[in-house]
């Protein structure tokens, strides 16, 4: 299963940590994990290279962290369209997808 966490802080998402496999075809033909992953490189990717917010982002096999330590209206946006997108894979993949949420160290 693929668990996405999303970090809140003062009602404003900071970020989310990726983990997991959705085991619903075989690595490399898995449309559900490449949606994922596809959607928070492109999360990530809009915030610290067009918005231009500096983050800390780690991405390896299974899993993926993306962290600000400030937010704003437009990074704000970003990640919210990201939940939005990855809440509505999950309703679509519910054995598949997990969207949680947790609380910001220093929020």
């Amino acid at each position: 299963m693929i668990r996405v966490k999303f970090s809140i802080g003062n009602n404003r998402l900071h970020g989310f940590e990726i983990s997991g496999h959705s085991m619903t075809a075989p690595e490399g033909q898995d449309i559900v994990c490449a949606a994922v992953s596809s959607a928070a490189l492109m999360a990530a990717n809009t915030v610290t290279e067009i918005i231009g917010t500096p983050a800390r982002a780690e991405a390896e096999s299974g899993s993926m962290i993306f962290h600000l330590s400030e937010t704003n209206e437009k990074t704000e946006s970003v990640l919210r369209g990201l939940e939005l997108h990855l809440t509505e894979l999950s309703k679509q993949y519910p054995l598949n997808i997990k969207v949680i949420y947790g609380g910001v160290k220093n929020a």
